[in-house]
């Protein structure tokens, strides 16, 4: 059986769909026979779709380098 640590590792390449399908068969396994991580994982993944539903975004890199360039005019 795989760590808490190493299961953790899987979930989360897992959600950005880069897990190998052994990865997810070891998480599965794991995730059967630790509660723990289960609930740990099921909270992750609620967080995952809220934050999708949000519909959050990034700033371009041209509203970075305007950003930086007032923040540094500021100091």
């Amino acid at each position: 059986m795989i760590s808490c640590d190493k299961a953790a590792i899987i979930c989360n390449k897992a959600q950005y769909r880069e897990a190998t399908f052994m990865e997810k068969i070891k998480l599965r396994f794991h995730l059967f026979m630790c509660k723990t991580c289960s609930k740990a994982t099921k909270e992750n993944t609620q967080l995952t779709s809220l934050c999708q539903k949000a519909d959050l975004h990034s700033l371009t890199e041209q509203e970075k380098l305007k950003m930086k360039q007032i923040l540094d005019k500021m100091n």
